[in-house]
């Protein structure tokens, strides 16, 4: 094989196979050992390893300014052509070397050094792009969990503010899809959309987009047409315009949204309009909420590493709205979560196996987003049959169940959902109390779902305020 081809070689190995591939070419071709070796490699960070004359040649090298070297002894001699003021290309071979070997090895230092660069620079970039997603979902589980200024303080960081007011988007797509969602998304709101990879669900992209008053009429509607457009299976979900600090509510509406927009032909949907709960609620049962959260806002751990009340807080929220994924939003081991919720049950007096009482600290947690009461707590506490059997919280329930009676109702919705609530929403045990199979129970309350325009089987679920709606309603009776 002539020069010529040899160079032809190296530049085609560099360009297409990286400077593993090159070095290991080099290795077959001169029939010794190459490497990259490193004067001062980083600690960690594995540049250096090599023979010990490599690593002697290239610390002289740099130490001397010196551009090539060639050290030899009994039996082996070491060949070294710098690369940069710190590193070399490196070859160990036998006595005596092929006599071509120190015009490839000089040729090849070229195209090393410039594939070695781009795949550093490569490597930068995914740092940097990792280190800002990281970024993004600390500002969304901060946003969660109503810490609104620390989360501002971090998007402000990373050179971008966070829209307010806002509406909500749940994204759902191919995994390998969400980078191209999110430049579309930055593309076509001008870079005011705030994207975030969601931690939990791999498929799903939130975003954040401003909604005031300069947005331009059917904008949200466009961008939504857009979204799905990028992909064949793309479903995107749309809260309600909301603030910064209705964030929680917003995700809810939006995932809500997209359980609908699953069954429609264009793929996209925006929450119904329709009763909130914790407005109806706020009047009757702030006092309330607040007295059953107590030992809970109150509680001091008693090692520097155990969980305090915004953690403790954070994981109550999180276990509610994704079950056992929210170890990936918490970024704990499920043994973690674990013990975090015997805590919560045992602080509170609660069994959060039963779906009662994970509706109550649902609507208790919601009636005191800054973690403590928003009135005083009355003397003496009423209890949550009390709280629900307030008239605001009577035409609530009324008007969220309607559907379920009403003429676009499947025959049996009620008695499904309401066994469903009876079996603490565990398809397993309700479908056997109904008599029918799993799928088939799965398939009416898929059906519920598009009649509530609310998310049944997937968490965030509309289970806890559904239960609360039942039980409103049976104390009205």
């Amino acid at each position: 094989m002539s020069r010529s081809d040899d160079v032809l070689k190296l530049h085609r190995l560099a360009r297409t196979g990286g400077s593993a591939v090159l070095l290991a070419w080099l290795a077959t071709r001169i029939g010794g050992w190459t490497g990259v070796v490193d004067a001062e490699p980083a600690p960690g960070s594995g540049a250096g390893a090599g023979p010990e004359s490599a690593l002697r040649g290239a610390a002289e090298m740099s130490a001397r300014g010196l551009r090539s070297a060639v050290m030899e002894s009994e039996g082996s001699a070491t060949l070294l052509f710098a690369l940069d003021d710190r590193r070399a290309l490196a070859a160990v071979l036998e006595r005596p070397q092929p006599p071509d070997a120190a015009a490839l090895l000089a040729d090849a230092a070229v195209p090393l050094a410039l594939v070695l660069r781009a795949e550093e620079a490569e490597r930068r970039a995914e740092r940097a792009g990792l280190a800002e997603s990281r970024a993004r979902e600390a500002v969304l589980h901060l946003l969660m969990n109503g810490g609104l200024s620390a989360a501002r303080q971090i998007a402000g960081a990373l050179g971008h503010s966070l829209p307010d007011p806002m509406r909500m988007y749940v994204v759902e797509c191919r995994t390998g899809q969400r980078g191209e969602v999110a430049r579309l998304c930055a593309e076509l709101t001008g870079g005011r959309a705030w994207t975030v990879r969601c931690p939990v669900y791999v498929r799903h992209l939130i975003v954040l987009v401003p909604a005031g008053p300069a947005a331009a009429p059917g904008e949200d509607d466009a961008l939504a047409g857009a979204l799905v457009g990028v992909a064949r299976d793309a479903v995107v979900g749309v809260s309600g315009q909301a603030g910064l600090r209705e964030a929680p509510a917003a995700y809810s509406q939006a995932f809500h949204a997209l359980a609908v927009a699953r069954g429609r032909g264009e793929r996209h949907a925006r929450f119904g309009p329709g009763p909130e709960l914790a407005l109806a609620a706020h009047g009757a049962g702030s006092g309330w909420a607040g007295a059953l959260l107590a030992p809970l806002h109150t509680y001091e751990p008693k090692r520097p590493q155990d969980p305090g009340v915004r953690e403790l807080r954070a994981t109550a929220h999180a276990w509610l709205n994704f079950t056992s994924h929210a170890t990936r939003l918490l970024k704990i081991h499920r043994n973690t979560l674990a013990g975090r919720l015997r805590l919560i049950e045992g602080l509170l007096g609660l069994d959060l196996a039963r779906l009662a009482d994970q509706s109550a600290l649902s609507l208790a947690l919601r009636l005191t987003p800054g973690g403590t009461s928003p009135g005083a707590i009355p003397d003496p506490v009423p209890g949550l049959d009390e709280v629900l059997r307030d008239p605001s919280l009577t035409d609530w329930a009324r008007a969220h169940l309607r559907p379920l009676t009403g003429p676009d109702a499947p025959p049996g919705a009620r008695a499904t959902v309401r066994t469903w609530l009876d079996h603490d929403a565990q398809l397993v045990p309700a479908a056997a109390a109904l008599g029918i199979s799993v799928p088939g129970a799965r398939k009416r309350l898929t059906r519920v779902e598009a009649l509530l325009e609310r998310s049944l089987l997937q968490s965030p679920s509309a289970r806890h305020d559904l239960w609360l709606a039942h039980r409103a309603e049976e104390l009205a009776g």
